[in-house]
């Protein structure tokens, strides 16, 4: 599903990923440890070119994304990422953050945006969070 080859990113002289090789297989899971300031988050915004590499080679379903004709866009429809700082908007409420990617990236309707994501909700134990907003939650919610 996800092939890197030879992956490589430097700001400046500075070398944070040295030749990365990996294979992801479809329904594989995979973790990605190490200490603080390894290049961890750096990898993950590589694969889906948040971060664009200096070298190497990622493919996503059998198409190079790091090809310049490659549209990242299309990818990322099928890629997620669960970032750092959630970077929840503060004026939406925990189903209208959750339903505002399916509804404005993949064009769903309204009602199955929202049906998807109250099984996602029910899924992780919040389906009672459906209407709070982002500060009334805890860090772990």
């Amino acid at each position: 599903m996800i092939a890197v080859k030879n992956l490589q990113k430097s700001f400046g002289k500075l070398e944070i990923l040295k030749g990365i090789d990996l294979q992801i297989h479809k329904g594989e899971v995979v973790v990605v440890i190490g200490p603080s300031g390894s290049g961890k988050s750096t990898f993950l915004r590589c694969l889906n070119l948040l971060e664009q590499p200096t070298g190497g080679e990622i493919t996503f379903e059998g198409a190079s994304i790091t090809d310049k004709r490659h549209d990242i866009n299309v990818t990322r429809e099928k890629m997620g990422m669960v970032f750092q700082q959630f970077n929840l908007f503060p004026h939406k409420t925990v189903l209208q953050n959750i339903m505002l990617a399916p509804l404005k990236v993949k064009k769903q309707q309204p009602a199955e945006a929202e049906k998807i994501a109250l099984e996602l909700l029910q899924t992780v134990g919040l389906a009672d969070k459906r209407d709070a907003y982002p500060a009334q939650l805890s860090g772990g919610q």
